[in-house]
């Protein structure tokens, strides 16, 4: 590094490849010295002025400014203030053509002039020394200082830099033809820029300060010297004229054999780069407190009559420029803003001056004729001998040409820096530049795109775990968090505590209990079973084979009622008339009971018991046969073998029906007979107290007897099988019209027995009374609870006939029995017929 610095102090420079050498035409404007303009009539502040982003727009329509008052403030990264040039009032602010040569239109800031150019409050500092980095930085940042050589990069950015910084390089070359203005600056205000020099030292402290002037500048060269005579750490270095000595990349050449690597900047290699009128600008913003409100630019051009170089406020519109020098223009008068190799034409000169403009060109047809045609490349290479930064123009004109982006940036492309060298050199007139900037715009968009493509998917990514997260923890919502992990020492205790189960021995209650749950699970189990939905296809079968039978027994039925004997259904006829008579005295004597438990007349209940005795006299007569029939019924029911069920319900079903008929008729005479008798027959009262007596105690003993019987018979009965339902349900329909008949034949005779003791002794009338009222109350309590039972067994008796008579019916609604119930039915129907028979012998045998 000493080796090389001696070698830049002794004035060594080390050529760039490529470069020109173009007619200077410096002469035109750098004779005279800088010139003031008057004011405008009006100032087209544009809000963008630089690399980076627009200001916050901080004042409004209508409102009066004051020169250096600050119309935007910063609000993001590079992004510095603008300030109002003169003082005056803000007509409007709108859309105005931009400084680019698109001439896109821009948000501007319209200041009409008051002719005051009153000041605002500056804040001046007469020390830098004495003020830290930051403080420093924060100046230059409020000051709105930019850079005002190149593409306007802000200053407090490269003077904030956080790289080690070896070499600070002051661009002063300024190759362009016809621009003059940092030559003219250095002549005129060579101290002011070598103290914006020593600010940037005070920032950056490099090891060495170099300021590179062509050898085409003598009168600047010597200002400088002798403005920087006293500091040892400024060099100021001549340089050959060549173009473009003034690119960055190629002056760092020039002047420290150092080449920026491809993509990156001067700070990569410990360089840094400014133009001299930035360093007058911070001059003027710490020294004077003063921001950046105007510029020196060159107005020259074979249509100025007065060409040369002038302070220009910011926003001065190039019509106002051009005017004020003596522009004169010819036909098709091209206008171009800047040198005539970097430049470009304006589409109009209603544009504001930014702080980049440097040069304001105005040719005439000799001075800068129109280019001719585009021809063939004809393959010269003397586009790529003139490239400085070492470049293939022509393939990348082919590329630019076809849209082949990516072999535009494997070419480096964006090393170019469109000084215009190779368009310079080109025989065919191919406009080399225009397609290289064209194409980096294209793929500057492109690549705007794919990082907001990028982002949208990004986006999309984020958006679709979320919605996942979201799904997951919905789904997961009601589910059981999982348990927390346990510690060492609850491990422990758990698996203590398993061993001391383990180790306990079982007691006989645990056993139990354990019994006891697997039973209930077993019995749950069977319940279960046992409740499923039987198959009711065998059920089906066995009515269809009932219907059979029934049709068969209606056809053997018809076939027996005509040959039957005539005297056995004589006989039944009388059984059934006699039973109804004795169904009536039971009732009758149930009314007697009623009106003799109040003193009614004795004589009138003697006559009824006479009636009653005649009565159950002639029942009895027929009460014998009846009991044969029923008995020989009964039997052959009994012991018929299980042929035919049916037959026997029918049969059963018309022998009620008969005898519901023939007690009807009895009750008929029984009235009649009744009321012939009430006023004729006496009564013995004493007698009737004595039969009374005695029917109770014969009904006692009758009830013991027939308790005991039908104990034995329940147990004879309880011991068979249960075979046929429907046999069973026959014989207890049987049983229990038999068992109804004995009970109405009891009653009779005790009414017949009572009859007879009133009649026999005519005692004491009213203790005949009493004991006849206790009798019938007696009896009446008995014939209650007969008739209970009378009427359960009426309802089996209909159920039964119903069966016998409609098979469909009882197929429906019978419902399916147990065997267990089965059994229960055998059983009571053979209990039935037990007291029945009894029932029936102790009648005949009175």
């Amino acid at each position: 590094m000493e080796k090389l610095i001696a070698q830049i102090k002794q004035g060594k420079v080390w050529p760039f490849p490529g470069g020109i050498h173009p007619p200077g035409q410096k002469t035109i404007s750098n004779s005279q010295a800088i010139a003031r303009l008057p004011l405008p009539d009006k100032l087209v502040v544009p809000l963008k002025q630089h690399i980076g982003a627009n200001g916050q727009l901080i004042v409004e329509k209508g409102q009066q400014v004051l020169k250096g008052q600050a119309l935007t403030k910063p609000v993001a990264n590079w992004s510095v203030p603008i300030h109002a040039p003169t003082s005056g009032i803000i007509t409007d602010i709108c859309q105005m053509p931009s400084a680019h040569p698109s001439a896109l239109p821009e948000l501007c800031v319209i200041i009409e002039p008051d002719g005051q150019d009153s000041w605002c409050a500056l804040a001046p500092v007469t020390t830098p020394s004495q003020l830290s980095h930051e403080q420093l930085i924060d100046i230059i940042h409020d000051r709105g200082i930019a850079g005002m050589g190149g593409a306007g990069f802000p200053t407090y950015i490269k003077a904030d830099s956080r790289k080690a910084i070896e070499y600070f390089i002051v661009n002063a070359v300024e190759c362009e033809p016809y621009i003059t203005a940092d030559d003219m600056l250095m002549r005129e205000h060579a101290n002011g820029i070598i103290a914006g020099i020593e600010i940037m030292q005070q920032l950056l402290t490099p090891t060495l300060t170099i300021v590179g002037i062509e050898d085409n500048k003598p009168e600047a060269i010597a200002a400088m010297q002798a403005a920087a005579e006293y500091n040892d750490k400024i060099i100021i270095q001549t340089v050959p004229t060549v173009y473009p000595s003034g690119g960055e990349k190629q002056l760092i050449k020039l002047l420290t054999n150092k080449e920026v690597p491809s993509g990156g900047i001067p700070a990569d290699i410990g360089v840094l780069v400014q133009n001299v009128g930035t360093l007058f600008a911070v001059h003027q913003a710490v020294y004077e407190g003063k921001p950046l409100i105007e510029r020196v630019i060159t107005v020259t051009g074979n249509t100025i009559h007065n060409p040369g170089n002038v302070w220009a406020l910011l926003g001065t519109e190039i019509k106002h420029l051009l005017d004020c020098q003596g522009f004169s223009p010819v036909p098709q008068q091209r206008v171009v803003m800047g040198g005539p190799m970097m430049g470009f034409t304006l589409p109009t000169v209603r544009i504001g001056v930014v702080k980049t403009t440097n040069c304001i060109l105005a040719p005439d047809h000799d001075e800068l004729a129109e280019p001719g045609p585009e021809k063939a490349c004809i393959r010269c290479s003397a586009c790529a001998d003139a490239c400085p930064a070492s470049l293939l123009p022509q393939q990348l004109q082919w590329f630019a040409k076809s849209k082949e982006y990516d072999k535009l940036k494997e070419h480096n492309l964006f090393d170019c820096i469109e000084c215009g060298a190779c368009a310079y050199v080109c025989p065919s007139e191919i406009p080399l530049v225009q397609y290289y900037r064209v194409a980096k715009v294209e793929i500057k968009e492109q690549q705007a795109e794919q990082v907001k493509a990028e982002r949208a998917k990004e986006r999309f990514e984020l958006r679709k775990q979320r919605l996942e997260r979201e799904q997951e923890a919905r789904q997961n919502r009601h589910k059981r968090k999982p348990a927390a992990e346990k510690s060492a020492d609850e491990k422990q205790k758990i698996a203590d505590a398993l061993a001391r189960v383990k180790n306990k021995p079982a007691k006989d209650d645990d056993k139990s209990a354990v019994a006891a749950a697997i039973a209930r699970a077993k019995a749950k189990k069977q319940n279960q079973e046992a409740t499923l939905e039987p198959d009711n296809s065998y059920v089906a079968l066995e009515r269809a084979a009932r219907k059979e039978q029934a049709r068969k027994y209606k056809e053997q039925k018809a076939a027996s009622s005509t040959a039957a004997d005539p005297d056995d259904k004589k006989s039944a006829v009388a059984a059934a008339i006699a039973r109804a008579k004795a169904k009536k005295a039971a009732a009758s004597e149930d009314e007697s009971d009623n009106t003799t438990a109040a003193p009614t007349d004795d004589k009138k209940a003697a006559v009824a018991a006479a009636i009653a005795r005649a009565k159950a006299k002639k029942a009895a007569q027929a009460e014998p046969a009846a009991s044969v029939e029923n008995d020989n019924s009964e039997s052959e029911v009994a012991t018929a073998s299980p042929a035919d069920d049916k037959k026997t319900a029918v049969a059963a079903a018309i022998a009620r029906a008969k005898a519901k008929k023939a007690a009807q008729a009895a009750s008929v005479e029984n009235d009649s007979s009744e009321s012939e008798v009430t006023s004729t027959s006496p009564a013995d009262d004493k007698k009737a107290a004595v039969a009374a007596a005695i029917a109770r105690a014969k009904a006692k003993k009758a009830a013991q007897t027939a308790s005991v019987e039908n104990d034995n018979s329940e147990s004879e009965v309880a011991t068979a099988s249960p075979a046929d339902d429907k046999k069973a349900a026959v014989a207890a329909a049987i049983a229990r019209a038999k068992a109804k008949k004995a009970a109405q034949a009891a009653s009779v005779e005790n009414d017949n027995s009572e009859s007879e003791v009133a009649t026999a002794s005519p005692a004491d009338d009213k203790k005949a009374a009493v004991a006849a009222a206790i009798a019938r109350a007696k009896a009446k309590k008995a014939a209650k609870a007969e008739q209970a039972a009378s009427e359960e067994n009426d309802d089996a008796e209909n159920e039964t006939s119903a069966t016998a008579i409609n098979e469909a019916e009882i197929a429906e609604d019978k419902p399916e029995q147990t065997a267990q119930d089965k059994k229960k039915a055998a059983v009571a129907a053979a209990i039935a017929r037990a007291k029945a028979k009894k029932l029936q012998q102790e009648g005949s045998d009175k």
